[in-house]
């Protein structure tokens, strides 16, 4: 005679984790889009620093005017790489700017400090500055209509420890949302406003003086890339408020998740500077964090950035 044993389960308690968070697992990891052809580079060395984001160029003398063709193979690595890092580069800053122009006109910003001319900013810090544009991730300037296609970057001064920069790659990001996620996100729209980003050392009289320069904008929360076509993550902590159509809590929670993509370590570069270093990003593509972690020594830096298209 045979017995049958009863199947069981056992019991286990509720232990879910609330959703919004990141998410665990394999992660897609390419720098390029599907359809992109890859083709070897022949005026200059191009050395990948992690699967997806950063390289470092290495044949380049940007104190001098561009051949197209050399103009054209770096715009080549910045479309796959999304920052390029240029060693010992130790441009004037009016060599700097030049070297940008080769991607169109310079912004100006008169929410920074000026360097030597109005399309340079200087950020200058020692032991009794405060921390400013830094220690948050974001993309610059998104309260523009036309926000900065890149930027160009020297530092001047390095501490002695710290003050690296960190940039994240929006176009993982958005490749690895839940679909779920990106259904909800796709066509959709966000406000970008200056205020947000600029309070915490800004008066309230210079903010107020600036509201009708820089009136709040609209755009893609998915942005495509004019150059590239690929779809990539375009909301910020420091300049998105909110979705539009959306109520303020159900607005503020999806962007809570959206943002923290960017803190994925797959998606990002680090870079240690060292004096005369040059780094140059697409604005469009990423987003960029500044340790403040070398007081009380100083770390000056000048940055030129590069005018950029309306976001669709």
């Amino acid at each position: 005679m045979s017995t049958t044993i009863p199947e069981t389960t056992a019991a286990l308690r509720d232990a879910r984790v609330p959703e919004g968070g990141l998410y665990e697992g394999v992660r897609i990891l390419r720098p390029f889009p599907e359809s992109w052809e890859e083709r070897p580079y022949e005026l200059i060395e191009v050395v990948p620093q992690t699967r997806v984001i950063g390289a470092e160029i290495r044949g380049a003398d940007l104190s001098r005017p561009l051949s197209p063709a050399l103009r054209a193979e770096l715009n080549r690595a910045l479309l796959e790489w999304k920052v390029l890092f240029f060693r010992g580069a130790d441009l004037t800053p009016q060599q700097q700017a030049a070297f940008a122009r080769h991607w169109g006109e310079l912004e100006t910003n008169p929410l920074l400090a000026r360097g030597s001319s109005d399309e340079i900013v200087r950020f200058d810090k020692g032991a009794a500055t405060r921390p400013t544009y830094e220690n948050v991730w974001h993309t610059d300037v998104t309260f523009r209509e036309r926000p900065a296609m890149g930027a160009v970057l020297q530092l001047r001064e390095v501490p002695p420890l710290g003050g690296h920069t960190m940039w994240a790659d929006m176009a993982a990001a958005y490749d690895n949302l839940p679909s779920h996620v990106r259904e909800r996100i796709d066509g959709a729209t966000a406000v970008h406003d200056f205020i947000p980003g600029f309070a915490r050392f800004t008066s309230a009289q210079r903010l107020a003086e600036l509201q009708e320069q820089f009136p709040p904008v609209e755009h893609p929360v998915v942005r495509t890339h004019p150059e590239t076509g690929r779809k990539m993550l375009f909301v910020n902590t420091s300049f998105t408020t909110h979705i539009v159509g959306m109520e303020r809590e159900e607005s503020d929670q999806l962007l809570a998740e959206l943002v923290r993509q960017a803190h994925v370590p797959e998606y990002q570069v680090r870079f240690a500077w060292q004096p005369g270093d040059i780094a140059f990003w697409d604005n469009r593509a990423t987003q960029h964090y500044a340790l403040f972690d070398y007081a009380p020594h100083r770390r000056v830096a000048e940055r030129v950035a590069i005018v950029g298209d309306r976001p669709f």
